[in-house]
Formats: C-alpha cells, sequence, structure tokens
C-alpha cells in the first residue's frame, strides 16, 4: 500500500513581519490621505458657504450706509431754503445790522444738526456764522458762492480741504423783491457717518464722479484715487492681495483658509451725483469658523491614529527578541569603538612630539630670516660706502686731501647708520621701545635721497619731489624712517627698470595726517594680498629677499602709522605712507623755526 507525504511551505517568519509593516503603513498612509480630502472638502465648502453669507451681510449694510447718507443729504438740502425765507436774514442784509445773525444761526444749526452754517453778502465776505473765527473771511472765488449766484435754486458742492477733510455744502442766493442780497452757505455733517463706519468695517470710502474719495475711515485715503490710496497706504488686512485674489480668472471667492490674510470688496451706487461707495471686509471671522470646524476634524482624526498606533504599540513587543540579537551585535562594536580608541590616544601622542619637532625647526626659520633681514638692510649702505671709498681713493691720487676727508666723513655716518640699523631690525620679530624724537619728515625724505644718490646716479631717473613749505612733523625715530622711505625709493627703482622712461614721483601732505606718497610708472603690483608678507618677492633668485616690504610695514605700524600700496589707473605702483601729526602743544619754538 502506497502512502503519500504532502509538505506545506510556509511563508519565513522575516517574510510575515515585512509584509505587515508593509500594510501598517499603507494603512496609516489611506487614513492620512482621507483626513486631507475631507479637510479639504470641509474648507472649500464651508468657506464658500461662509463667504457668501459674509458679502451679503456687507451688502446689507452697504444698504443702510446708502440709505442714511441719501437721507441726510436729502434732510440739508432743504436747510438753505429755509433760511433764505427768513425774515431776519434778509433784513440784516439789508440793514448791516448783524450783531444778532451769527446767534439766530447757531440755533438753526443746532435744530437741524448741520456742521455749520455762514452768511456771506454779496462781496463773498462772511458777515454772520456759526464759528464766529470765520466772520470776515472772503469766500469769493469760493465754489458754493459763486455758483450760488448764477442759480435760483439751491446748489449743492464739495471742497477738499487738508485739515478737515471734504466739505459738503449747500448754497442759496437770498432776494428781496428780486434783488441779490446775499448767500446762506449751511455744511452738511457728514464726518459723523466716517465715524459710524469705523466701529463696523474694515474700511469704507465713498468716492465722487472723478472717482476721488471725499468720504473714508481711512483718513490718508482723502482726496485720492482708490488705486492711488492703495498705493500710498494698504488697508489693515492687505486689500491689494484681496483684490488680485477675487480677480481670478473663474471669480471664485478667495479660500480664506489657504490664502492668508484676504478681505472683501464690495461696491454699491450711490443715487446722487454719481457718488459709489466702496466697502472692504475682513475675512478673519470666515477663517475662523472654517478653523474651528477643522480643527474639529483634525481631533477626531487624531483620536483614530492614536487608536491605531496604540494596536501597533503592542506588535512592537513582539519584536524585543529580535532587538536582543541587535543588543549583542552593539557590545561587539563598542568593543571595536573601543580599541580605535586606543588607536588613536596613541596617535595623539605622536603628533605631540610632532609638534615639539615643528616648533624646534620655525625657532631655526626665525633665525634664518632675522639673519636674511640682516643682510638685505645692510645691502644699501655697503653700496653707497663702496662708491664713496672709490671716489675718496681717485681724490687722495688727485692729492685732494681735504675732499676725501669729506667722503671719509660720509663712510663713517655709513658705518654708524649700519649699526642702528642692526639694532633696529629686531622691531620685525620683536617690538621694543625706541627713542622717538620730533623728526621733519621733509628732512627724512631728503636724507633718504641722499642715501640712494649713487643708485640715482647711476641711472637716468626723473625725481619729481613735491614738498610743502612748511615743516611736517612727526614722532618717530628718524633712523627707521629714513629706513622705510628708502625702501620705498629702491622698490620704485627696481620697478622702473624695464621702463623706457623712467618716472618717481616723491608727494608729501598734510591735513589730518601726514601723508608720504612714493609713484612710479612701472608695471605695477600682480598681487596685492601678498605684498607684505615676509619672503614674497616678484624679483629673480639673489637680487632680492622678499623682507623690505615687510619690515617697512612692520616700523609703520610701531610709529602709529600705516603703509598701503595699490596700483595706480594710469600704470604703475603707488605707496603710501600714513603718520599722525605732531600736536602744536609739543612743537618748540626752535622746531616751528
Amino acid at each position: 500500500m502506497a502512502s503519500t507525504l504532502t509538505l506545506e511551505t510556509r511563508p519565513a517568519p522575516r517574510d510575515r513581519t515585512r509584509r505587515g509593516r508593509i500594510l501598517v503603513r499603507l494603512a496609516v498612509l489611506g487614513i492620512l490621505c482621507l483626513a486631507a480630502g475631507a479637510m479639504w472638502f470641509t474648507n472649500a465648502w464651508l468657506t464658500q458657504r461662509f463667504t457668501e453669507t459674509t458679502r451679503v451681510r456687507t451688502e446689507l449694510r452697504l444698504a443702510l450706509y446708502t440709505g442714511n447718507l441719501i437721507s441726510e443729504l436729502q434732510r440739508m438740502s432743504i436747510v438753505p431754503l429755509l433760511l433764505a425765507r427768513d425774515p431776519a436774514l434778509t433784513r440784516s442784509l439789508s440793514s448791516g445790522d448783524f450783531s444778532e445773525t451769527s446767534a439766530a444761526l447757531i440755533s438753526a444749526r443746532d435744530d437741524v444738526s448741520a456742521a455749520s452754517v455762514r452768511l456771506l453778502d454779496l462781496s463773498g465776505r462772511v458777515v454772520a456764522a456759526t464759528n464766529r473765527n470765520l466772520i470776515g473771511t472772503s469766500y469769493a472765488s469760493a465754489p458754493f458762492f459763486v455758483e450760488a449766484q448764477r442759480s435760483r435754486d439751491t446748489v449743492f458742492t464739495t471742497d477738499s480741504m487738508e485739515s478737515t477733510g471734504t466739505e459738503f455744502n449747500y448754497s442759496r442766493l437770498l432776494t428781496a423783491n428780486g434783488t441779490p442780497l446775499g448767500v446762506i452757505v449751511v455744511e452738511a455733517d457728514l464726518a459723523k457717518f466716517e465715524r459710524a463706519w469705523a466701529g463696523i468695517s474694515d474700511a469704507v470710502a465713498v468716492t465722487n464722479n472723478d472717482n476721488k474719495i471725499i468720504l473714508t475711515t481711512e483718513p490718508r485715503w482723502r482726496g485720492l484715487t482708490m488705486a492711488e490710496a492703495l498705493e500710498a497706504r494698504d488697508a489693515p488686512t492687505a486689500i491689494q492681495r484681496a483684490l488680485q485674489a477675487t480677480a481670478d480668472f473663474a471669480n471664485e471667492p478667495p479660500d480664506a483658509y489657504l490664502g492668508g490674510a484676504g478681505v472683501m470688496q464690495t461696491d454699491t451706487r450711490i443715487p446722487f451725483r454719481g457718488w459709489k461707495m466702496i466697502a472692504f471686509t475682513s475675512y478673519d471671522s470666515v477663517r475662523e469658523r472654517v478653523n474651528a470646524v477643522l480643527a474639529l476634524e483634525i481631533m477626531g482624526f487624531a483620536i483614530f491614529l492614536a487608536l491605531a498606533f496604540y494596536w501597533l504599540s503592542r506588535r512592537a513587543r513582539m519584536q524585543s527578541l529580535a532587538l536582543r540579537q541587535e543588543s549583542k551585535e552593539l557590545r561587539a562594536l563598542n568593543a571595536r569603538l573601543t580599541r580605535e580608541i586606543a588607536e588613536r590616544e596613541k596617535a595623539q601622542k605622536e603628533l605631540a612630539v610632532a609638534e615639539q619637532t615643528l616648533a624646534q625647526s620655525s625657532k631655526l626659520a626665525a633665525l634664518g630670516e632675522m639673519s636674511a633681514s640682516v643682510s638685505h638692510e645692510l645691502n644699501q649702505p655697503l653700496a653707497a660706502m663702496k662708491t664713496y671709498l672709490a671716489g675718496a681713493r681717485l681724490l687722495l691720487q688727485r692729492k685732494r686731501g681735504e675732499e676725501a676727508m669729506t667722503s671719509f666723513q660720509r663712510i663713517d655716518d655709513l658705518i654708524d647708520r649700519m649699526g642702528a640699523i642692526t639694532r633696529q631690525l629686531k622691531s620685525y620679530a620683536r617690538k621694543g621701545g625706541t627713542a622717538f624724537e620730533p623728526v621733519d619728515l621733509r628732512d627724512a625724505v631728503s636724507s633718504a635721497l641722499s642715501m640712494m644718490e649713487p643708485q640715482l646716479k647711476s641711472r637716468t631717473v626723473q625725481i619729481t619731489r613735491t614738498l610743502p613749505r612748511n615743516a611736517v612733523m612727526v614722532t618717530a625715530d628718524r633712523i627707521r624712517l629714513e629706513q622705510v622711505i628708502i625702501n620705498l625709493l629702491r622698490n620704485a627703482l627696481d620697478a622702473t627698470k624695464s621702463t623706457p622712461e623712467p618716472q618717481i614721483e616723491i608727494l608729501l601732505s598734510d591735513g589730518a595726517q601726514a601723508v608720504l606718497t612714493v609713484r612710479d610708472n612701472g608695471p605695477g603690483i600682480a598681487d596685492l594680498e601678498k605684498l607684505f608678507e615676509p619672503f614674497w618677492t616678484t624679483k629673480k633668485p639673489g637680487e632680492g629677499t622678499g623682507l623690505g616690504l615687510a619690515i617697512s610695514s612692520s616700523i609703520a605700524s610701531d610709529l602709529g602709522g600705516r603703509l598701503t600700496a595699490r596700483n595706480a589707473e594710469a600704470g604703475g605702483a603707488v605707496f603710501e605712507l600714513r603718520l599722525p601729526l605732531l600736536s602744536d602743544e609739543t612743537i618748540t619754538d626752535e622746531e616751528r623755526a
């Protein structure tokens, strides 16, 4: 009898866990998509509904505002007719006695709640008014006076005032037996409507037939068109953005929840001289009501997700066994990191030894820099001494001993100068105190040129020297100051070696500071940033060490000044040495002389 063996294949536990995670993620994603769709639909539907409700309320409010405005205008239009028939006003204009007229006008103003009442004679002068300060004022060219004389009926005019806004005046000609006597002017108080509107709506404006704003809750809009008003100052809730949002292609109201701070613009016609009323209503109330409903929906979905995550957390307990295995791997990783840390500490110790070696090398390099700088700075006096010795030898051969003694004296001065240079070169590595004294920069320039005389005679160079007549006194060490000037002149000579017509200009000026400028017509400076760095030079090997400008910059700093360089627009390099001037209190009479 044969038997059949059936093998049942089951998915591995890892595969089941993976499929379960995928299903959970898909379920959570579906819930989130459902929540987003529900909130989007709720937001759109409620926004449209609440926006339409707000629009209807605004239109009703505008209808009420318009009715009140028309009623006030109609009521004020009758007042000039009634006052024109008052015999007391006619008698006062005929007799010229206005002692009791102003009191009568004040009583009439209080009875009809007008802003003001004025009585004008035929010359346009105010003879009686509710505001007694206006008596004697001439309105001969005012529209309400001119238009009233041309018509036998009541005339309505508006007049824009910078301080009080727009005046709305009804005027009428007063006559007696067909003879004109004067003009009665009644100003309607429409500003009270502005105060009432400001407490209810975000912004309300009334424009005339010229599209000029004559009434508004925003004082800065008066006298402007609506476009000019919005450019001058936006409404409190960003009217321009609301206008852009409401002018879309679908003509749908803006989404109050997603659209940001928008307002609704509502227009209505006023049946009076082409006037129009514009109201801007905020969507804040719409957003608040929509957000309240959306908050409830979000809360419901959040509770549902919390329950779902609680159920999923129970499944996470089953994965604790897998985490134990991972903890073993982490312990192994920790042991490996410990070994790496020990190796890093060993490398740090080796690095410390290398740093000590590098420090010793730096000291040796500093000694090399000092020796190179000494040879660089002594090269110039040695060259001058060689020239003077050759001249002295020639003079002795010609038996001109006295002149030869002059050359020997100059050589002796150069030897003293070399001793001073070797002492002062230490300032590049260590700044120490030196004996400063008042120095005339003109003398320092002359001395430097005297030192450079042998090199200047060996070449054809045009040197232009511009020095002021008065002394330019600074506080400095004369030797170090001359050292800087010599370095600048030597660099200028080297820069003009390949120039067909070499020129060097020396300019000394004094203002807030003493400024010594050395300009050449050479090729200029290729790299200004590295110019004052030690050992950086554009000269060929053996011609320069690159320390002259670095030492000069250090000396200028010690003297309280600054050495700068730039390229001239016409070509060549310009070096400027700026030093603080010696104050007048420290200059003695002998130095001034």
